[in-house]
C-alpha cells in the first residue's frame, strides 16, 4: 500500500465522522523483521539441551554466567531474560507483561518474505482473502466511524496488516501533518471555516467542526514540545523516537484505534552474539523502548496493548558461523494495564529435534496459530465477531488478556 500523501490525508479529514467521547483502546504491534530468536530472549534454564545445542550462544542461567551482565534473568524455576531485557524485569512481575510461547504460523517456506506476507494478512499458508487483519478488524469493528488517524505506521509505507482500513497513514512524526500555510494563515482559514460550518446543525456541518477540532489538535500538538510522563527516557534511534510519536497520538485523543512500528536486523546467521553482539543491541533498543513507552503511558486512562511479533523465530542449534539459521515457532511479547502479566501462557514446545520437519530437525514446535494470539487481543478490543477478520478460522483462548473490558 503506498505512502497516504499530505493531499489525501487533508482530504481525508475534510470527512472526518465524529469521535466517540470515551477514548477507543489502543493496539500497537513491532514487528521484528528478519526472524528473531526468541529462544535467547526468553530462555529454557532447566531444559539441557538448550545448552548443549548452543554452546557458544546459550545464555547463563541466573547467576551461573562470568559476570552478571551476562547471566539471564530470573522469571520462574524454568524460564530466564536475556539480561539486556532487564528494563521488562519490572513489568513482567508486576503484571502488565507476558509472553506466548510456541507462537507460528504453517508457512513452510522458510522466506522472510513470505512468512512476514501471510502473517501480515492474517491467514491460513495458501488462503487468498482481501486486505490485511489490521485493516479487516477496523472495517467491522461494531460499526464504528473512525478518525483519519485511525491507523498510523511510524515508517515510510503502510504496512500489509492495514491494507483495506478505512484510513491508514505512514509518518515519521506528528510534524509530517500540517497545512502548507504560516501561522497568521492557518488562523485565517479555520476561522472561516468555523463560521461555514457553524451556520446550522447539518450532518456535514457538524462533521466539519469536528474535522476543525482534529486539525487544531494536531496544530497544537506542533507547537508544545512533547514530554514524556514519569520520567520515560526512550532510546535514541528510530523506535524509540516512533514509539514516542504513538504515546503522543495517543495522549492528544485523535482517535488513533492501530499503530505499527517496525525493527529490523533480527536476522543472526553470523556471529549473533549472546549478552554482547548484534542480536544483544537489538534486544537492548526493544526493552528500552518498550519499558519508556509503558512508562509514559502509565498516567493516561486509555486501554492500550502492545505486541511485539516476529515472522519464525530461528533453530534451536547454533550453525558454524556462530548464529542461527530460520526455524519455526516463536514466542510473542503482549504489554499493557489489562494483560494479565507475570507469566509464560502456552505450552513449552521443547527442543527435541523433528527429524521430518521441512524447516530440519531444528525450530521450536508450533504449538499456538498466531492468528490466536490477534483473535484474543481484538476480542478485547470490540465485542464483535471476528469470522471476516479470521475467515474459516477458529481459535483457541489463550488467556493472557483480562476478559473484563472495565479493568
Amino acid at each position: 500500500m503506498a505512502k497516504t500523501s499530505r493531499r489525501d490525508f487533508l482530504r481525508q479529514l475534510a470527512f472526518a465522522p465524529k469521535k466517540s467521547a470515551d477514548r477507543a483502546d489502543v493496539l500497537v504491534c513491532v514487528f521484528l523483521r528478519g526472524g528473531a530468536d526468541t529462544l535467547n530472549m526468553l530462555i529454557p534454564t532447566s531444559d539441557d539441551l538448550y545448552y548443549s545445542t548452543r554452546p557458544t550462544l546459550a545464555i547463563p542461567a541466573p547467576g551461573k554466567g562470568k559476570k552478571a551482565a551476562e547471566s539471564g534473568l530470573k522469571l520462574d524455576d524454568f524460564y530466564a531474560l536475556h539480561p539486556r531485557m532487564a528494563p521488562l524485569l519490572d513489568l513482567y512481575h508486576g503484571g502488565k507483561l507476558a509472553f506466548i510461547q510456541g507462537v507460528g504460523s504453517d508457512n513452510p517456506s522458510g522466506s522472510h518474505f513470505e512468512a512476514q506476507d501471510q502473517m501480515e494478512h492474517g491467514l491460513a499458508y495458501g488462503q487468498k482473502v482481501g486486505g490485511g487483519w489490521l485493516g479487516r478488524f477496523l472495517q467491522q469493528a461494531n460499526g464504528q466511524q473512525h478518525s483519519p488517524l485511525c491507523a498510523v505506521c511510524i515508517g515510510p509505507s503502510v504496512p500489509e496488516s492495514l491494507r483495506g482500513a478505512p484510513s491508514a497513514s505512514a509518518l515519521r512524526t506528528v510534524d509530517d501533518i500540517q497545512l502548507h500555510a504560516t501561522l497568521k494563515e492557518q488562523s485565517v482559514i479555520t476561522a472561516a471555516l468555523a463560521k461555514l460550518y457553524g451556520a446550522d446543525t447539518t450532518l456535514l456541518n457538524r462533521s466539519g467542526l469536528d474535522t476543525l477540532d482534529l486539525v487544531n489538535k494536531l496544530h497544537d500538538l506542533r507547537l508544545v514540545k512533547y514530554q514524556p510522563a514519569g520520567g520515560a527516557d526512550y532510546p535514541k534511534g528510530d523506535f524509540g523516537n516512533g514509539l514516542r510519536e504513538i504515546a503522543r497520538l495517543i495522549k492528544a485523543n485523535v482517535g488513533l484505534r492501530v499503530a505499527c512500528l517496525d525493527i529490523g536486523g533480527w536476522d543472526t546467521h553470523f556471529f549473533q552474539g549472546t549478552a554482547q553482539g548484534i542480536q544483544a543491541e537489538n534486544i537492548d533498543v526493544l526493552s528500552k523502548g518498550l519499558a519508556a513507552f509503558q512508562t509514559d503511558l502509565g498516567t493516561d486512562p486509555g486501554k492500550v496493548c502492545t505486541l511485539v511479533m516476529t515472522e519464525f523465530g530461528r533453530r534451536t542449534y547454533e550453525n558454524s558461523s556462530l548464529g542461527t539459521d530460520h526455524g519455526k515457532a516463536f514466542a510473542m511479547i503482549a504489554m499493557g494495564s489489562h494483560i494479565r502479566g507475570g507469566a509464560v501462557y502456552g505450552a513449552y514446545p521443547g527442543l527435541k529435534q523433528q527429524e521430518t520437519d521441512v524447516l530440519g530437525p531444528s525450530g521450536l514446535k508450533i504449538e499456538t496459530d498466531y492468528r490466536s494470539v490477534f483473535s484474543e487481543i481484538l476480542e478485547s478490543m470490540d465485542s464483535g465477531h471476528h469470522e471476516r477478520v479470521f475467515p474459516q478460522f477458529q481459535s483457541t483462548r489463550i488467556g493472557f488478556v483480562n476478559s473484563s473490558r472495565t479493568s
